[in-house]
């Protein structure tokens, strides 16, 4: 039986510490009485005296539950007193053993001796008590910080689906639009084509969890449905080229990150160059980090290369975004300007790799 069994389930694990300590109670008076001379028939007096323990403190579970919500002071009160009464019973059994088995019926003249062994009981009993609530509260307490784990997981799994979703609208309408203008200039060949990449991309973002991580290779081959897609629109007006290096191919990292970069190129490079230009991606794996840079050819920004990401539309800003609520702070996303025009986009996440048996 392994442990984690036992801890989780909450029933068992009160048998087993319940049997432990009892067990434990009776082998520490053996130990004790090893220093005296006792007979051997004082061991009996001992299980039995553990026993009699054992089953007095079930119905004091049992007890517990029922008045687990009552207030303070009212809980304080029932305990003592249940305590208290658990012990004067477990007094009388252990005192009817000890004198009629270990004394072959001896009494002793006063009744303080009856007394005093109530009131060691009842310190026991108290003991056990306390010791019940202390574990039943540390495992209300874990079982609280669970819940907060899974809620703050479920929230940033959430946050993680709505950062990644809300690219999708933006760039349907692109290339929706797209393709209804190529129905109304009657190139039905190419808007067919379009649509047959699109729903292949489409399918490629249904079949990869927002919040689970790729690898770049086939980040790379989703980039490349992308640009299948525009390549469409813009011909040979669009040259991209691909440069990562055999190791980081199997890195992992964000499902469908690289496209809103690579459209947010070509919306403000490409399409703004008469003759085209050219999009250039790379990656190369640097000490424990994974290095990728995006680059471009077109006019560069027209404002401050600061303001570039809150500015630059959804594409940059989301992916910031998203790399920060998968990485925390340990990560890093900038934009410069390239030289000797065209704008720079450097992110640096962990290199991480799938783990294989």
């Amino acid at each position: 039986m392994q442990w984690k069994t036992i801890l989780e389930d909450r029933n068992r694990f009160f048998w087993v510490l319940q049997g432990a300590g009892w067990s434990g109670y009776a082998l520490v008076h053996y130990i004790g009485s090893l220093m005296h001379e006792m007979r051997d028939i004082y061991a009996l007096v001992l299980i039995l005296g553990a026993y009699a323990g054992f089953l007095l403190t079930v119905p004091l579970r049992y007890m517990y539950r029922r008045i687990w919500d009552s207030p303070p002071w009212s809980l304080i009160l029932i305990v003592l007193a249940a305590s208290y009464a658990m012990a004067a019973l477990w007094a009388v059994v252990d005192n009817a053993t000890y004198w009629e088995i270990y004394k072959f019926g001896f009494r002793p003249e006063s009744n303080w001796f009856y007394f005093k062994n109530t009131i060691a009981k009842f310190y026991i009993m108290l003991s056990w008590s306390g010791l019940y609530f202390g574990i039943k509260y540390y495992q209300m307490l874990q079982d609280e910080k669970q819940k907060a784990l899974m809620a703050t997981s479920m929230a940033h799994q959430a946050q993680l689906k709505m950062l990644r979703y809300q690219l999708n609208p933006h760039f349907l309408f692109n290339t929706l639009n797209a393709i209804s203008t190529l129905i109304l200039v009657k190139e039905n060949e190419l808007a067919n084509r379009m649509m047959s990449k699109l729903s292949l991309f489409l399918r490629f973002s249904l079949d990869n969890e927002p919040i689970k991580k790729i690898p770049l290779a086939r980040e790379i081959d989703a980039l490349m449905l992308y640009l299948d897609i525009e390549k469409v629109r813009f011909d040979e007006r669009l040259n991209v080229t691909i440069d990562c290096s055999k190791e980081s191919e199997s890195a992992l990292v964000p499902s469908l990150f690289l496209q809103p970069l690579i459209e947010n190129s070509i919306k403000y490079a490409i399409a703004r160059l008469e003759q085209g230009g050219e999009i250039i991606v790379s990656a190369k794996r640097f000490g424990s980090d994974l290095l990728i840079r995006v680059e471009d050819n077109g006019p560069g920004a027209k404002i401050p290369v600061d303001q570039m990401i809150d500015s630059g539309g959804v594409g940059l800003a989301n992916t910031r975004d998203r790399l920060q609520a998968l990485y925390g702070k340990n990560y890093s996303f900038t934009v410069t300007n390239n030289e000797p025009h065209g704008l720079r986009i450097d992110i640096r996440i962990p290199f991480e790799q799938v783990e294989t048996a």
